[in-house]
């Protein structure tokens, strides 16, 4: 399917686009099924607070208008919208003039082994650290150099994912997943006030772990607290859940919870 650029079909972009030359900018990959956007107010949220934060002053009815006609028109896959902050001279400087810029792109769903929901999959320990920003902590914005160098570090194998710890050694998330573990009953995930990205997901188990009155503990991660894990899990809003069931010298069997929140995801990723 034609990528569209400001709500028309494009195969080029601005050389001056500030997302080009910065990563001045956001983007959300949203799953699509019969032609619906899933977890689509969510994204929206996300990529809202995102643009507070950045001051790009985004349209986002017809942001929402136009991820809502683009996934009719794909049908089924991975819709990526990517909102940069638009064209500007040279320089750091935002001209006072810039317009936002909405670039839409589809692709088809992706295959992953049946085995990584079922059996769970191996979990590469990345060298790559996450540098500790807390202006842009919890973002998706453009610069994702750190998830670049640390997807190099492996290649397909045993491990289908990487877990990436930050500059002062405390746990995070996987490269392009949020991590959560289980001890004692206590469902844990990374406080992401320092780096890392709120994943849509991540929010949306949260919610429904509160709901169910399940103990929830976000908070820093050392590392050897997650090697201390009953369980471990990671979730992205294209999968939803896999568990864990290796980390170096580490495994782990399927838990109960792990299986409980897989069941949820599985259901907000239908339609």
């Amino acid at each position: 399917m034609d990528s569209w650029v400001d709500g028309r079909p494009a195969d080029a972009l601005s050389l001056k686009d500030r997302g080009l030359a910065y990563g001045d900018g956001l983007f959300e990959t949203i799953a699509v099924k019969a032609g619906k956007p899933l977890l689509l107010e969510r994204h929206l949220q996300r990529l809202a607070e995102g643009c507070r934060r950045l001051g790009i002053a985004a349209d986002h009815g017809l942001v929402r208008r136009e991820l809502l006609a683009y996934g009719a028109a794909l049908g089924e896959g991975v819709l990526k919208l990517i909102l940069t902050r638009g064209d500007s001279q040279r320089g750091y400087a935002v001209s006072a003039d810039a317009q936002p810029r909405r670039i839409l792109q589809g692709s088809p769903p992706p295959t992953y082994p049946e085995a990584y929901q079922q059996h769970g999959i191996g979990l590469f320990p990345c060298t790559t650290r996450l540098s500790e920003q807390p202006l842009l902590a919890g973002l998706k914005h453009l610069n994702r150099l750190e998830q670049v160098l640390a997807r190099a570090e492996w290649q397909g194998g045993e491990q289908a994912e990487g877990l990436m710890l930050d500059t002062s050694g405390r746990v995070i998330e996987g490269v392009f997943s949020n991590l959560f573990l289980v001890r004692a009953g206590v469902l844990r995930t990374a406080d992401l006030s320092r780096c890392g990205v709120a994943g849509v997901m991540r929010a949306q188990l949260l919610e429904e772990a509160q709901a169910l009155a399940i103990p929830v503990d976000i908070s820093d991660i050392s590392l050897e607290q997650f090697r201390q894990a009953d369980e471990v899990f990671l979730c992205n809003s294209v999968y939803g859940v896999w568990p864990v069931r290796a980390f170096a010298d580490l495994s782990w069997s399927v838990g109960p919870l792990t299986r409980k929140l897989q069941g949820i995801a599985r259901v907000l990723l239908e339609v």
